[in-house]
C-alpha cells in the first residue's frame, strides 16, 4: 500500500516540476522579446525610401522575380541575405528596402541583416502593395 508520506512527496515533486516549467517558459518567451524584431514599413514610406536611393532587394525566388519586381531591385533569395549584402559592399548604414511577396521572408531577411549589423534594413512588405503604392 502506498504510504501517506509517498503521495505527499510526490505531489510536491509534481508542483516543482510545474513551477520549473513555467520558470523556462517564462525564460523562452523572455528570451525571444529580446531578439532584433525587424524594421517594417508601410509601402508609402518604402517608397520615399526608395526615392532617396536606397538599395531595393527582392527577396523572393528567382523564378518570382523573373515575374515582375520593383524596377531597379536586386533579387537576393531571403536564404542568402545576408552573403549577398555582403557581396554588394555596402556600408552597414546603407538603407536597405527589402521586399517579398507577403513581408514574411522579407521580415527573415531584415532580421538576419541586422543582426549582421546592418543598421538601416527595412521590411517593405509584399510586392503587390508596393505596386499599387508608387508614386
Amino acid at each position: 500500500m502506498v504510504s501517506y508520506l509517498f503521495i505527499q512527496k510526490v505531489r510536491a515533486q509534481s508542483r516543482l516540476l510545474k513551477r520549473l516549467l513555467l520558470s523556462a517558459l517564462m525564460t523562452g518567451v523572455l528570451g525571444l522579446s529580446s531578439q532584433v524584431n525587424a524594421k517594417d514599413i508601410n509601402a508609402e514610406s518604402a517608397w520615399k525610401q526608395i526615392e532617396q536611393q536606397a538599395v531595393v532587394i527582392d527577396v523572393r525566388t528567382t523564378n518570382e522575380f523573373a515575374a515582375g519586381h520593383i524596377e531597379g531591385a536586386i533579387n537576393i533569395p531571403f536564404e542568402e541575405i545576408v552573403e549577398g549584402v555582403n557581396a554588394l559592399n555596402l556600408t552597414k548604414d546603407s538603407p536597405i528596402v527589402l521586399y517579398c511577396r507577403s513581408g514574411r521572408r522579407s521580415g527573415i531577411a531584415d532580421n538576419a541583416l541586422t543582426e549582421a549589423g546592418y543598421s538601416q534594413s527595412m521590411n517593405a512588405g509584399g510586392f503587390n502593395a508596393l505596386v499599387e503604392a508608387k508614386p
